[in-house]
This record gives structure tokens, C-alpha cells and sequence, in this order.
């Protein structure tokens, strides 16, 4: 089972992927932790990256695809994973299509989350009170800069993969339980 869990800051998609990786056995992929990972390793692709953070640059999506690749052939994705902040715009979904068919795979579900934003700035507060501001991004204004970049970047995904007939969207206004129940009928 190959997932993608779209949807603003503060939808819930962090929870939910948890849930799904105890429920499901898959593996939940973070690209900024793959991405790290490859460099502490000095693989090829790391030091390619490397070279690219130390000149204050964006990783390139063809390394950030590779990166991917590598991760998804080892042994604790078998049984499939979640894309945690990848793909992000419409070329990195098409991207990510080509190389998993190139493996002979493919995405099962595209989820999106969706959320009133007003919803999401009482969430942020909520989740900054309950943890003591730990998080630096439990904010507002970083809130408010995010959901620019989501709306202007990520959202035009949405329609990428609702023609291609794999996305499907769950009411995140729901209760942490609800949502979770919703997925798991969605994915058997």
C-alpha cells in the first residue's frame, strides 16, 4: 500500500500517518528525513545534496526523487509506505509517478485531509498551549505563511490526482478517532 496524505498545516496528517503505520505495518517516509540521511551516509545522491544545501540552494527534484527511490528499496517498505511532504507540486507528483512505474508500483490512494482553516489557527494555538510552544512553527503568522505555500504549491496536486481517479478525501473537521476510522474504511 503506497499513500500520499495531502492537506494544510495543522490538518492532522502527522496523526493520521502514525495511526496508519501501527494499524497498516507500512512505513512512514519523510522526505526532509531521507533526505538527511542520505547525506550523514555520504551516499552518492547525499553528497550530491550536500553540495546543493551548502550553497543555500533547493535540493533538485530528480535528487529528491532518487533519494526516494533508494529509500523505498529497502526491506521495511515491503509491505508499502506514506509520503510524508513529497510530492509538492504538480511536476514532482509526475516525477514520482514515472520513477514508481519504473519499479513497477504505483500509488494506491492520494488522501486529502480537509480542514476550515479557521479550524487550523485553533489547533495551532491549541497545540502550542499543550506543548509548551515546543514546536517553533506552532504560530500564526508561520501558520498563515504556510497555508500561502500550501494553497499556492501543493493544492494544484489535488486535481492532478483526482483525474487520475486515486484521490480521495476525508472530512478532517472530524474527531482525531473519526478521521482514523474514515481512513481505515478507505483503505480496507
Amino acid at each position: 500500500m503506497i499513500l500520499i496524505l495531502l492537506g494544510p498545516p495543522g490538518a492532522g496528517k502527522g496523526t493520521q500517518a502514525e495511526r496508519l503505520v501501527a494499524r497498516f505495518g507500512i512505513v512512514q517516509l519523510s522526505t526532509g528525513e531521507m533526505l538527511r540521511a542520505a547525506v550523514a551516509a555520504n551516499t552518492d545522491l547525499g553528497r550530491k545534496a550536500m553540495t546543493v544545501l551548502d550553497r543555500g540552494d533547493l535540493v533538485s527534484d530528480d535528487i529528491v526523487i532518487g533519494i526516494i527511490a533508494d529509500r523505498i528499496g529497502q526491506p521495511d517498505c515491503a509491505k508499502g509506505f506514506i509520503l510524508d511532504g513529497f510530492p509538492r507540486t504538480v511536476a514532482q507528483a509526475e516525477a514520482l509517478d514515472a520513477m514508481l512505474a519504473e519499479k513497477g508500483l504505483s500509488l494506491k490512494y492520494v488522501v486529502s485531509i480537509e480542514v476550515d482553516e479557521k479550524v487550523l489557527f485553533d489547533r495551532i494555538e491549541n497545540r502550542a498551549r499543550e506543548t509548551g510552544g515546543a514546536r517553533s512553527d506552532d504560530n500564526a503568522e508561520t501558520l498563515r505563511k504556510r497555508l500561502g505555500v500550501y494553497r499556492e504549491q501543493t493544492a494544484p496536486i489535488i486535481p492532478y490526482y483526482r483525474k487520475r481517479g486515486i484521490l480521495v478525501t476525508v472530512d478532517g473537521m472530524q474527531s482525531v478517532d473519526e478521521v482514523s476510522r474514515s481512513l481505515y474504511v478507505i483503505l480496507g
